[in-house]
Order: C-alpha cells, then structure tokens, then sequence
C-alpha cells in the first residue's frame, strides 16, 4: 500500500443484482498482487420432497454496517498486510442461481488475502443480522439460521447415546 492510499472498506446492502466487477474495482489497488473473491450463489437443493426455488432475505440494516466496521477490523488484526474490503449481500428475493453474497479483499501477496475472505465469509455469516428465508416449489416457506452463528450452536441438543448401564 502506497503511503498515500487509506485503506478502504465498502459495505452495501442491496435488492438489486450484485456487480462483480463493482466489488473487484474497490479493491483495486496498484500496490496489490492479489485479489481474493467469494460469490456465494443461491443453490436449488431439496429438503423432505420440497425445492428451494429461491431465498428471501432481511437484515437489521445499521447493525450489519456497524458488525462489518468490526469484522474489518478484525481482519486488518489478523492479517495486517489486508489492504481493502469489500462486500455486497443481496436483501429481498434472490431466486436459484443468482449471487447473494459477493466480497473481495486486496492484498499485496495471495496468501493473506485468501486467508482474510475465507475468515471474512465465517464470520459474516456468524455475526452480521442478516437472516434469510427458504421458498420451496410447494410455496412453502421457512427461515434458516446459519450454522456458524453462535445461538445456533448453543441450541444444538447432543445425541443421545445409551449409557453402558442401560445396555
């Protein structure tokens, strides 16, 4: 990074189709070597005979910027070499097929930036308020909780194994 460049992080909510090209051009930067992507898509996969034909999402809008204002600060800990962040989520209807999540982070050499959007993808999903609904084919809808968030773990019962004393 050059000493005349800040350091730069872009996060937008959007109902709109999400541009990987706008996520890659903020990051842009000449004193970077890297630039590491995650698009994460709406899968069509089938639960108890029902299709997911799409996702419907929500977000508590202030609360997320401010959480990617820590995530970001997180990451420049972690890996200080990280030069610009950038992630644009999908809200309302985005139906099987199409982008949901596109994020990007620039970076001098690869490895710290490949390092920084995987932690960035975990935590995202563990810690922005942005929750999401399945729509199935039978109309049907449910809302889903991401496995990294930490009440989802803490709601998780463990299996029940039969004692040796019972057998």
């Amino acid at each position: 990074m050059t000493e005349s460049e800040e350091r730069r992080d872009v996060f937008k909510l959007s109902r709109d189709w999400l541009s990987v090209q706008e996520v890659v051009d903020a990051v842009s930067s000449s004193s970077c070597g890297a630039i590491s992507m995650f698009i994460g898509t709406t899968r069509e996969d089938e639960l108890g005979g029902r299709k997911v034909i799409g996702l419907d999402y929500e977000a508590y809008e202030l609360m997320a910027q401010s959480e990617f204002s820590k995530l970001c600060d997180d990451i420049r800990e972690r890996w200080p070499t990280v030069t610009h962040v950038c992630v644009h989520h999908r809200l309302g209807w985005v139906k099987v097929g199409e982008a949901s999540v596109a994020m990007a982070i620039s970076s001098p050499h690869r490895h710290d930036g490949q390092q920084a959007i995987r932690h960035c993808v975990e935590r995202l999903k563990a810690s922005l308020p942005i929750w999401k609904k399945e729509v199935y084919d039978t109309l049907e809808e449910s809302w889903k909780e991401n496995a990294e968030c930490p009440w989802a773990l803490q709601n998780k019962v463990p299996p029940v194994t039969p004692s040796r004393e019972n057998v």
